[in-house]
């Protein structure tokens, strides 16, 4: 990324190597449409998106994005993992050779956003 810190979830994007870029645009979307009602912006650096608190964010490594998400259950991990993606406790790897595994990440959503309307 240049020296410049980006100011907007596009900027950043558009600033990532491109091999990234596919897999943020998709996890961006899938936010957007899974919960219109949050705001997106950059925060600790990184796309992050709020509905009443944290709702979800992703961050790019050197060969993956990670989405991260505190409704990651050990159930959806060890499915994804099965799939041939590593997690962590909150975060998803995206390999940029990867497909974003978008019905999970739409289901976290929406179950974040229900945690966070609590």
């Amino acid at each position: 990324m240049k020296d410049q810190k980006p100011e907007t979830i596009d900027e950043f994007i558009k600033t990532s190597p491109e091999a990234s870029q596919e897999i943020m645009y998709a996890l961006k979307a899938l936010i957007e449409a899974a919960e219109p009602r949050a705001e997106g912006g950059i925060s600790w650096n990184v796309p992050v998106y709020k509905y009443h608190g944290i709702l979800a964010g992703f961050s790019l490594a050197k060969k993956h994005v990670s989405f991260g998400i505190d409704s990651l259950t050990a159930e959806v991990r060890r499915i994804l993992e099965g799939k041939g993606y590593k997690t962590g406790k909150k975060t998803i790897q995206i390999r940029f050779d990867q497909k974003v595994p978008a019905a999970a990440i739409r289901q976290l959503i929406k179950e974040q956003a229900r945690l966070n309307e609590i």
